[in-house]
Order: structure tokens, then sequence, then C-alpha cells
């Protein structure tokens, strides 16, 4: 039987790929047999150990270290793909930037990394992708929210209102692309065990109130993620644009 979700010959390109969601992202692309671009901002051992998972399939794995919070993202990227001449089919935007601080302590740098990261970043990436993919008829991007959008952290403001800045974007962009056969959708996960979350997840009082909001009981896995990113990024979601996909376990009910 035919894999639905073969994607040889497709390149991917996954910001902050080296661990958590994003690593488990690259390798179900990887090994549904896309290419793949991991791009990391520091830590390069676990960008490589996940570009040496990624290479068991078999497929060409490329690293690009960017710190997104600069300002020539999209000069850096259109420099870094025709180096090695790979441009993308599908974009992950992946990385995101995270500050615990009440709103009131909240600095104009605490606003403007997150903001950068999260959302200027995601902009300029996009235009930066979509002339190939107009060019070649067929494109899927895939931004990773948070289930802030519904269910706001009092302690992460700026982030939640990055994230919500997403949701909005796909909104205005799904039915500009979509002529072009590229669809653009929005996931976004709930507590998910990531190194982001160890320490705060470690405490067991903390993670047993976290439990208690989530009706299936338990926190998720960048697994749990990695395959309805799969799905939108591959020919069989290929109806789907424009949305926004909540993997919390059901946490967003506000229940």
């Amino acid at each position: 039987m035919q894999n639905k979700y073969d994607l040889t010959g497709k390149t991917a390109l996954v910001t902050g790929g080296g661990q958590g969601i994003g690593r488990s992202i690259v390798l179900a692309l990887a090994e549904a047999g896309a290419n793949v671009i991991i791009n990391y901002r520091n830590n390069v051992l676990l960008a490589e150990e996940t570009a040496e998972l990624a290479r068991q399939f078999g497929n060409k794995v490329w690293l690009w270290p960017y710190d997104l919070v600069q300002e020539e993202v999209k000069e850096n990227y259109l420099a870094f793909v025709a180096e090695h001449q790979c441009p993308v089919d599908i974009l992950v935007t992946n990385a995101s930037y995270q500050i615990r601080k009440p709103w009131d302590q909240v600095t104009s740098e605490d606003f403007a990394g997150q903001m950068n990261v999260n959302v200027r970043s995601t902009l300029f990436l996009i235009q930066g992708v979509v002339p190939y993919m107009k060019e070649s008829g067929w494109g899927r991007i895939l931004n990773i929210g948070s289930v802030q959008q519904k269910r706001p952290h009092q302690e992460m403001p700026i982030y939640a209102a990055s994230k919500m800045a997403l949701v909005n974007l796909v909104s205005n962009l799904a039915p500009q692309l979509a002529p072009y056969g590229i669809t653009i959708n929005t996931l976004s996960p709930g507590a998910i065990a990531t190194g982001r979350n160890e320490a705060v997840l470690a405490n067991p009082e903390y993670r047993k109130l976290t439990e208690r909001k989530i009706p299936l009981g338990y926190v998720g896995t960048p697994e749990d993620c990695a395959q309805l990113a799969l799905l939108l990024c591959s020919e069989p979601g290929r109806y789907i644009t424009g949305a926004d996909y909540y993997v919390d376990g059901g946490m967003g009910l506000l229940f």
C-alpha cells in the first residue's frame, strides 16, 4: 500500500528543531521521506543529535544555526538555502521565546524578545519560503501556537499574546495563499513534557495542579504533537487551511 504521508523529494525547515516538540516533528517528517533543515540557536549538541537521528532515514539534513531574535531573518534564510540549494516546501515555525513574569514586571527587552522570535521571525520566514512554494504550486506552513491562546497563564502574558497573534496571521494569510496550493495552519500544544517545562513539572505540587486542569489527566509528550504536524504538512492535509488545532488533552476547554 502506498504511504499517503510520503514526503520524498520535499524539504522541510523546522525552527527550534534540535529538541522537544521540534525534534519530534523533524523525525516524523524525516521518517516520511522529507529532507530537513534543523534551525537551532545555541545548543549544537542537541541539534547534531537530532540530525543524526534524522539521517538514519536516509535523508539529507542541514543544520542552520541562527538566533531568530535577530533582524535579518529573511535575508539569512535566503542566503542559507541559496548556498545549500535546499529551497523549502514545508515550514514549521516551532522556535519560541518564553519569559515567566507578571505583566507589570515585563520590560521592553522582555517584550521585544518574545514578539521578535515568536511573531516577527515567523512573518519574515513565511515571506522567505512562499515565492518558491508559489512557483512549485505546493507548500505547507505550520505555526506552533499554545494552549495559552485559550487559557492564558498569569506569568506569561506576552508569550500568550504573541501566540494569539500567530492565529490571526494564519487566518489572514490562509485565503491569500490557498490559490497557490499552499496551506497554513496552527498547532497549539498544551502542557507537554519538554526541556522547557522540565523544571516546573518536576515539582510534584505544580504537576498535580497542572494535571487537574487537563481532562485527560496527564501531561503530553512531543510525539503527541508530531503526528498531527505530519498530517498538516503532507498531502492528506491538503484540504485543511486556516485552522488552529489544540493538542492539549482538553486543557483549553477551561473546565
